[in-house]
């Protein structure tokens, strides 16, 4: 999978771009703030409808504009071309076109043209609490399992029935019948999180192994109350909990996953550097299931190439991902002499282009 062609109007700081991408590495150079992020942003809503930020879509449009467009052609990796746009108005809300035609659902998209991002936000799933690890576990299995988006919706809207029911003056017949439904939807999370993790870690641990080129072992391990009993199990034991409390205390909603380094919690024990690495490992190992589920090699956005690590670890970088199990790949950084140098050094061919206050030059 490629993005042959980008045209953005009226997002962020970026007024009226058109830009013609490499097949390979496209890097993207200028000062803090230029809108170097803003381009990859774009590309991620074409892939998955929002921002790879915390952003809502209001907060996406050029502060004088009445909303934005952004408007893909796609290439597949068998030459197969689409186009993809996707448009927001602050009167209208949000559009999603796939080749003209509009989709009912945002989801039915997820999973069609995937993407990996690679940013400094990610060290939130090391440093933040545990709803940061489920959202991005969420929004990987998302991308591979329809089935488990399903039963992901299904769960959160009995989840805030059932806490609003636990406000009032809930019945033992009504808790029965959203318990039954946190049950059904549960079984089919826990299972799929636990067989995709189960799937990653030597993946990971690969990874960091050539990334690194040290000698720690990095784990991951899934922290579940399904572990020990069933949701129906653990809904009626938490009864008087969940009524002093006022909503659910037991579940999916509260799973955990764990990173360690060498035995230890890599949150307390692992350097920035050691950090970093494994998250990059983790969203490789997230590239390589991306690409066996869906046939396609996804799209990968380096955002901040060299924040917390170095050159070495860097270079190692660009040459794993130079191969021919990687394809398209769009880079960020603010300074471009250190860029050329690191992907001369990977004998790496890429196309370089310079933004300024939201404009793009070749």
């Amino acid at each position: 999978m490629r993005l042959d062609r980008i045209s953005i109007v009226n997002f962020k700081n970026i007024a009226d771009e058109q830009l013609a991408l490499a097949e390979g590495i496209n890097c993207f150079v200028g000062d803090n703030g230029a809108g170097k992020t803003n381009i990859l942003d774009a590309v991620h809503y074409l892939s998955l409808a929002r921002s790879m930020h915390t952003l809502t879509d209001a907060q996406s449009v050029c502060h004088t504009a009445e909303g934005f467009v952004v408007d893909g052609a796609f290439v597949r990796d068998d030459e197969r071309r689409e186009q993809v746009v996707c448009s927001y108005a602050r009167r209208g809300g949000k559009m999603l076109k796939r080749n003209g035609k509009e989709y009912d659902k945002l989801s039915d998209h997820v999973g069609l043209f995937p993407i990996v991002v690679v940013s400094p936000a990610d060290t939130s799933l090391i440093s933040d609490s545990a709803e940061e690890r489920r959202r991005y576990i969420n929004r990987f299995i998302s991308q591979i399992d329809r089935a488990y988006l399903t039963a992901l919706v299904r769960y959160n809207a009995a989840l805030q029935e059932r806490n609003k029911l636990l406000k009032t003056s809930p019945t033992e017949d009504m808790l029965l019948i959203y318990d039954a439904m946190l049950a059904a939807s549960a079984d089919v999370i826990y299972n799929r999180r636990r067989e995709v993790i189960e799937r990653m870690l030597p993946l990971v641990a690969g990874y960091y192994a050539l990334l690194s080129e040290e000698r720690e072992v990095v784990t991951m391990e899934y922290r579940s109350e399904l572990q020990h009993a069933t949701l129906m199990e653990l809904l009626l034991s938490c009864r008087q909990k969940d009524f002093v409390n006022e909503h659910t205390t037991a579940g999916i909603h509260r799973d955990d996953i764990l990173f360690g380094i060498s035995g230890h919690p890599l949150r307390k024990y692992g350097s920035q550097g050691q950090q970093k690495s494994f998250l990059i490992a983790l969203k490789l190992a997230e590239y390589t299931m991306l690409a066996e589920h869906t046939g396609e090699r996804p799209i990968l956005l380096l955002d901040d190439l060299f924040d917390k690590l170095d050159m070495r670890r860097v270079a190692q970088l660009l040459k794993l991902v130079g191969g021919d199990a990687f394809g398209q790949i769009l880079i960020t950084d603010c300074n471009k002499h250190r860029l050329e140098y690191t992907l001369s050094e990977a004998g790496a061919e890429y196309r370089l282009f310079h933004i300024t206050d939201g404009h793009v030059e070749l």
